[in-house]
């Protein structure tokens, strides 16, 4: 169907804007089942493309909104909504998610946000909205198989870092699964994931999450220095030792809640 609807409206999908349609509806099913939605639940679909997923989601009972950035694909996302009568379940809102007033979008409800994201813009997205729209609380998101593993991964991890440090602050998250490139068209050239998150109910830090950044990005702008050198102009050793950090470590070596320990002294 999504190969009809690409042939059919004279499509041609973009690898700038990261498209990746998903097309296997076994993969749909997974999705709607892992993300947990039922029946009345507010759904955030970001980059839904010619709908496979929506048609999952509003199938199931939710009530979507979907973004798409690309003004091309919503007449066949329109198209498929129709022929499936469930366009009464699904608001179509052509905007760019980087940009989008989400205050107005979302109102004062809580969401899930459910969808296969364009992968050049996953992970500022994820931290961007984290950050910024506290009702945006469960998510279960397909990104780059790597993006994935960064985002989730604990310290101690080779791949721990600047984005799993950041997104701890306001939330969990684990990667729940392996996606094959056979369930797109056109295929990626990048293994997937599906990666769930789920917003803190209260926030584990102590400490603003500017200043809680601003050590993360330069202990890690850094990493193989020791701290005292990294965080060099921002904390002494001494305050580093009085929260039990020791200054000859490296950045890969904390904790998030180290990270905030630090925060809440500097």
């Amino acid at each position: 169907m999504v190969g009809e609807l690409i042939e059919r409206h004279g499509l041609e999908p973009s690898r700038a804007l990261g498209q990746n349609f998903l097309c296997e509806p076994g993969m749909v099913d997974k999705i709607v089942r892992l993300s947990g939605v039922t029946v009345g639940d507010n759904v955030i679909e970001i980059g839904p493309g010619l709908g496979s997923l929506t048609l999952g989601l509003a199938d199931a009972g939710a009530n979507v909104v979907a973004i798409e950035a690309d003004r091309y694909l919503i007449p066949g996302l329109h198209e498929v909504l129709e022929i499936a009568q469930l366009s009464d379940r699904v608001r179509v809102h052509h905007a760019d998610a980087l940009e989008v007033d989400w205050s107005e979008l979302v109102g004062d409800r809580s969401w899930k946000v459910i969808a296969n994201l364009p992968y050049n813009v996953s992970t500022p997205l994820i931290l961007d909205l984290l950050r910024d729209q506290p009702s945006l609380t469960d998510w279960l998101v397909m990104v780059q198989q790597e993006a994935g593993e960064r985002l989730a991964a604990d310290s101690g991890n080779r791949t721990y870092g600047i984005p799993s440090v950041l997104l701890s602050y306001w939330a969990t998250a684990r990667v729940v699964d392996t996606v094959s490139n056979s369930v797109f068209l056109p295929r990626p050239r990048v293994s997937s994931a599906l990666l769930k998150v789920t917003r803190h109910d209260e926030l584990p830090i102590d400490a603003p999450f500017d200043r809680y950044a601003q050590l993360v990005r330069a202990g890690f702008g850094k990493r193989r220095k020791m701290l005292r050198q990294s965080l060099s102009g921002l904390l002494t050793s001494e305050q580093m030792e009085s929260v039990g950090v020791a200054p000859t470590d490296r950045a890969e070596a904390l904790n998030p809640a180290q990270w905030g320990a630090l925060a809440s002294i500097a």
